[in-house]
């Protein structure tokens, strides 16, 4: 997997626009309005397969978490807050060979992050 590859999520968010531009920055997102879909800005993660959408919050949506897999945790991390979002979990080993986080953005969506070597270390 590529940075920034996930599978399809809908986030529930206030204001598409601010919303767009974050994600957009932290993983390099395609964020598209589809004909037919306005108002459900649509996003494609690097691997042209994963994707979602920002969809309006509302009655009855609820927060959703997903997992990102990242090149590495510490450089997203850094992203997040100086965009403005907060860092929930720090980095936390899963095993030796993997990792994981959590941050909220600006509407407070709570979202993991996936850092994994898939190579065996060298001994």
């Amino acid at each position: 997997m590529a940075h920034g590859d996930i599978t399809h999520i809908d986030i529930p968010v206030s204001d598409a626009g601010r919303a767009r531009e974050f994600y957009a920055g932290l993983f390099g997102w395609q964020i598209n309005e589809i004909p037919g879909f306005e108002g459900y800005p649509m996003w494609q993660a690097p691997n042209q397969i994963s994707g979602g959408g920002l969809a309006p919050r509302g009655e009855g949506f609820t927060q959703p978490r997903s997992y990102v897999e990242v090149d590495s945790i510490d450089d997203t991390l850094a992203k997040v807050t100086s965009q403005g979002g907060t860092v929930v979990m720090e980095k936390s080993p899963i095993s030796e060979t993997s990792w994981w986080a959590i941050f909220t953005d600006l509407d407070g969506n709570v979202v993991g992050l996936y850092e994994g070597i898939t190579e065996a270390p060298e001994a």
